[in-house]
């Protein structure tokens, strides 16, 4: 399954309404798991991102539509990356 890392920064209301960020967290692992995914990491981080999620997922369409629809509550803006293991990047790059 395709490997995926999302950095999450809060929005204005994100950041109003952070008490409820651990809630909301949960809400989306079970979105994630109901969309055939598995959340690997999440972490709650200081610095330029608030939060950093690492994830498998079915898809880029079904990445894309967790961004979107997380996105769509208002409490956070999301920056997705695929990312590939060693050992795919390694099939890849003998391709070249």
């Amino acid at each position: 399954m395709p490997s995926y890392v999302v950095l999450v920064n809060w929005t204005a209301e994100g950041i109003r309404a952070v008490k409820q960020s651990p809630e909301r967290t949960e809400a989306f692992r079970k979105s994630v798991e109901k969309a055939g995914g598995k959340v690997l990491s999440l972490l709650h981080t200081m610095g330029a991102y608030d939060l950093v999620a690492m994830m498998e997922l079915p898809s880029d369409e079904v990445a894309n539509q967790l961004a979107l629809r997380a996105g769509m509550q208002g409490f956070v803006r999301t920056t997705t990356l695929k990312g590939w293991t060693t050992s795919e990047f390694g099939q890849l790059v003998q391709k070249l």
